[in-house]
C-alpha cells in the first residue's frame, strides 16, 4: 500500500473510530471550561421561605425532623438531620433543608444530576478508572495520529506546503501565546 493511501486510510479510521470520543471530550471540555458560570455536572435550586415553626428546648428527633418536612410541604425522603446552635439542618435525598430557628428563616436546596453533561464530565475527569483510561490514551495517542496524517492529505498550494504550512504555524503560535500571556 502506497504511503499517501494509508496516510489517507489512517485519518479516515481513526476519525470514524474516536467520532464518539471527540463529542464526548469537546462536549465535556466546553461545560468545564466554564464551570465559573455554571456547574456542569449538578443543577442546584434552592427556594427561600419563612416558617413559624419552633424547636422546643429539647433536642430534635427524627420523628420532629419528619414532622417539620411535612409541615413546610417538603415531599422527599428523610436522611438525617443536625441541629448547630440557631442551624437546624435536615438532610433529605438530593438535597436539604436549612432552617434558622430564632429568625424562622429557612431554604430548600435540591440537587440534581445534569442530563447529559453529568455522564459526560464523569468520564472527562477520568472517573472509571483501568480500563477507560487504557482507552483515553489510546484515544489521545489517535488524535495525535489524526493530526499528523490530516496535515499530509490535501497536495498543492492549499496543502502543507503551502497555506496549510501558515494556518500551522498559526496554530501552533496561538497556543504559545497563550502560555507566554498567561505565565
Amino acid at each position: 500500500m502506497r504511503l499517501r493511501k494509508l496516510n489517507r486510510v489512517l485519518h479516515r479510521d481513526l476519525g470514524y473510530i474516536f467520532f464518539g470520543m471527540t463529542i464526548i471530550y469537546a462536549l465535556s471540555g466546553i461545560a468545564l471550561n466554564h464551570r465559573h458560570d455554571w456547574n456542569p455536572s449538578y443543577i442546584i435550586t434552592q427556594e427561600e421561605f419563612v416558617t413559624d415553626i419552633e424547636i422546643g428546648p429539647e433536642q430534635p428527633d427524627k420523628d420532629y425532623a419528619l414532622k417539620m418536612l411535612e409541615d413546610l410541604g417538603i415531599d422527599a425522603n428523610y436522611r438525617t438531620h443536625l441541629l448547630a446552635g440557631d442551624n437546624f439542618r435536615i438532610f433529605v435525598e438530593g438535597g436539604s433543608v436549612n432552617i434558622n430557628i430564632s429568625e424562622g428563616r429557612g431554604n430548600l436546596e435540591i440537587i440534581r444530576k445534569r442530563p447529559l453533561f453529568n455522564q459526560i464530565n464523569y468520564l472527562h475527569y477520568n472517573t472509571p478508572r483501568k480500563l477507560w483510561t487504557w482507552f483515553s490514551d489510546l484515544y489521545a495517542a489517535s488524535l495525535i495520529i489524526i493530526a499528523i496524517t490530516g496535515l499530509f492529505i490535501i497536495r498543492g498550494r492549499n496543502g502543507i506546503t503551502g497555506r496549510g504550512a501558515w494556518l500551522t504555524t498559526l496554530g501552533i503560535i496561538i497556543p504559545i501565546a497563550f502560555l507566554f500571556f498567561y505565565l
